[in-house]
């Protein structure tokens, strides 16, 4: 949102604010533009000794006159690295089967449990429509689709906005449905169950996930296998309803707030099929390791408030969003972006966010083995207790020719903490709670 003084600030910032919600704010009529809007980004995500990303986008823009907007994009995303499997550390080497049940790996002592071969990839297909359907009022619809090796989502969503109190003010509210696939390497593992592993040295070691990758059949571990899946060949699903109400409001010339409450209601298979939990004694020492079990439901309400304000030289950007569900995760994000103008038609805009979470209830960074096992258990670092924060600039410029391009570079840290877990002696010299460090580097070029 680039902004002067001969501008209508106010208009624009309402404009910018809208679409922020999804929908499209009536504006004077216009003609049909006979040229697409060309919009290209691409972004390396690296965390360091863990999982890199590589993602293109690619969205197309047409107005067809009056407001009548068609946004198409498709996005891919490449994964390779290390994945976290859940498992706690130990002082001695450990020896997992990978998902399909056909090759194993080991992990050095005093190393967190990583799976060193994860990648995938992903293709996402996004349609959109947009246009008034009164003086006062607009609406959008759009589709999604997307596939990758072992997932298939496809979604539906719809918005329409109200305008009055002399177009001040925007009352949003949108609604979505997205169904998810989930066909699982190897099949769907049976929650909380022993996850069995063959005698590191009958496989072969080259560090894939092929049919080749054990030679030797043994009935005993081929049953033992079949027996901790449940119908290998049948995938499972999830459903999720999101929906939005939103409020936005030209404060003045300089200033719009917007105010959001978000709920989202999911149901189905809700477990991540590749991540375990270590079942140790006393001492700490690993006796089992079993697969996680969520719940199979999940209902999120969250609280977005944000804030623009228009300088004489640039824009400043915050924002809070507090979020809470049945898992008993609360967080908190507090995201701010100053946006500077830089000579005739460059800009610079550092960019800093927060984030706190508090652990989900059945979160378990390991399990006891002289203890019950519970309903519900899992060691995923991303439902447990954590802060993070980002940290960041970027610098955008539009050419003589009309078209712009920025490139930013950011630093992200995500520091795991204890919720108040006892620690048995073996795990009291391991790091149960190691960071991640990640760089991100975004190119955009739009034409």
């Amino acid at each position: 949102m680039q902004l002067s003084k001969k501008t209508n600030i106010a208009a624009k910032l309402a404009t910018a604010t809208c679409v922020l919600l999804g929908s499209t704010q009536p504006q004077a009529e216009t003609t049909a533009s006979e040229d697409w809007q060309f919009d290209t980004a691409i972004l390396y995500y690296g965390e360091t000794d863990r999982v890199s990303l590589v993602e293109g986008v690619v969205s197309a823009t047409k107005d067809f006159g009056d407001d009548h907007v068609f946004n198409g994009k498709i996005t891919y995303d490449g994964l390779t690295g290390a994945s976290a499997t859940g498992a706690v550390a130990q002082n001695e080497v450990q020896t997992f089967s990978r998902p399909s049940g056909k090759g194993g790996y080991q992990v050095a002592a005093n190393t967190t449990p990583l799976d060193d071969t994860f990648r995938d990839s992903r293709v996402q297909l996004n349609a959109n429509w947009s246009q008034p359907l009164g003086s006062d009022m607009a609406g959008g619809a759009g589709v999604h689709l997307s596939k990758e090796y072992d997932y298939l989502s496809v979604g539906l969503n719809g918005n329409l906005a109200f305008d009055f109190n002399q177009k001040n003010t925007t009352l949003s509210v949108g609604a979505s449905f997205q169904y998810d696939q989930i066909d699982p390497v190897g099949g769907k593992p049976v929650g909380l169950s022993s996850m069995p592993v063959r005698p590191y040295s009958e496989y072969d070691h080259d560090n894939d996930d092929d049919e080749s990758d054990s030679e030797i059949s043994d009935d005993f571990y081929d049953s033992a296998f079949a027996a901790q899946y449940r119908e290998r060949e049948k995938s499972e699903d999830k459903n999720t309803v999101d929906a939005l109400v939103g409020v936005t409001q030209v404060i003045n010339r300089r200033t719009v707030m917007q105010l959001n409450y978000g709920l989202s209601i999911a149901d189905g298979y809700l477990n991540d099929p590749y991540k375990l939990l270590s079942v140790v004694d006393t001492s700490g020492v690993t006796q089992d390791i079993v697969f996680e079990e969520r719940p199979d439901s999940r209902t999120k309400h969250n609280v977005f408030w944000q804030t623009k304000y228009a300088m004489d030289n640039g824009v400043a950007d915050v924002s809070y969003r507090y979020m809470q569900d049945d898992w008993d995760i609360q967080s908190h994000t507090i995201e701010s972006r100053l946006r500077f103008n830089v000579g005739e038609s460059g800009y610079i805009q550092p960019h800093l966010r927060y984030y706190q979470q508090g652990a989900a209830e059945f979160y378990r960074p390991f399990l006891m083995a002289d203890e019950a096992l519970p309903e519900y258990a899992s060691a995923d670092y991303r439902l447990g207790e954590m802060t993070s924060y980002t940290v960041g600039i970027k610098y955008g410029q539009k050419r003589a020719n009309g078209h712009d391009w920025a490139v930013r570079l950011e630093y992200y840290q995500q520091n795991p903490e204890n919720a108040g877990f006892a620690e048995p002696e073996a795990l009291q010299r391991q790091d149960l709670y190691p960071s991640i460090k990640a760089m991100i580097l975004q190119f955009n070029y739009s034409f």
